[in-house]
């Protein structure tokens, strides 16, 4: 049976509990400790009472100082809308040029269009606007249909083959192979001069003769260096810059059955502070003009 006694070498009283002549001390705890454990319950009872904290079936207790972090969420992002609000009037009334003209509102329309793009836009175009197969890298000069302020701004309004919208851009390819205007031979030789275009290895022989139907067929769009034609967003071929690949199985490919994407008219959807700070933002990633 356990013993309570009085410890001879502390002076402390034992709990009684006996481990082979090993005895516990039943050492109170210090005075401050209490004291601080007394006050922390205090004071977690008066937060309960003070502030919002106890869930009921449909709400919550509101505490009798009547504080809500949600409430002064709100009243900060009316006072942050509010001041932005000014900015967005601007960039309504000005046109892009002097929106970009004017340091403080080209940084408000820049990181604007920064956040819209990530939301619209980085699905097709990359988080970092750099692109990928059949979507433009929107940070080079290589442009479609022009890189300028206003050129950009209707492509985004309007959009690329967008039916729902009449003034959408619109370029078709003519399917070479698939409507049979051209053979597979003469696809295969045009290929090998577009190669040449590019300085990719290429046959001479097929790519001299490829010349001769580009000439018929391609320069009036293309132009007859591969330079392209904005008028038309006919893209340039006299570089390595494609959307759909730049090897010969990719040429061949586009010739015969062409690939033509869609872009969707942003007019009606976002508004029209938006689409200009989109319209900053695009332009200032490094291909504008």
């Amino acid at each position: 049976m356990s013993k309570i006694e009085i410890d001879e070498f502390s002076g402390t009283q034992t709990t009684g509990h006996d481990w082979g002549g090993i005895k516990e001390l039943d050492t109170p705890m210090p005075r401050w400790w209490l004291w601080t454990f007394a006050i922390c319950i205090v004071w977690a009872f008066a937060y309960v009472l003070a502030y919002p904290a106890i869930p009921l079936i449909t709400s919550n207790t509101k505490g009798f100082l009547g504080f809500s972090s949600r409430g002064e969420l709100a009243k900060t992002m009316t006072q942050v809308k509010a001041e932005q609000q000014k900015f967005v009037t601007k960039i309504n009334e000005l046109s892009l040029e002097e929106i970009r003209a004017d340091k403080e509102l080209a940084e408000f329309a820049y990181a604007g269009g920064k956040s819209a793009f990530a939301v619209n836009c980085s699905q097709c175009h990359g988080s970092g606007a750099s692109g990928s197969p059949g979507y433009p890298n929107l940070n080079d000069d290589n442009w479609l249909w022009g890189g300028s302020l206003k050129d950009i701004h209707t492509t985004i309004s309007n959009g690329i083959r967008f039916e729902q919208n009449d003034d959408t851009r619109i370029s078709v390819m003519p399917a070479f192979g698939r409507d049979e205007i051209l053979d597979r031979k003469q696809i295969v030789q045009v290929a090998h001069f577009v190669l040449s275009l590019t300085k990719k290895e290429h046959d001479g022989d097929s790519a001299k003769a490829g010349a001769a139907i580009y000439a018929e067929n391609c320069s009036a769009c293309h132009g007859d260096k591969g330079q392209g034609d904005r008028e038309q967003g006919a893209p340039q071929i006299g570089n390595a810059l494609w959307l759909y690949g730049n090897d010969m199985e990719a040429i061949v490919r586009q010739i015969t059955n062409p690939k033509h994407g869609v872009m969707p008219a942003w007019a009606g959807r976002l508004d029209n502070a938006t689409i200009k700070q989109l319209t900053i933002y695009v332009h200032a990633l490094g291909g504008g003009e």
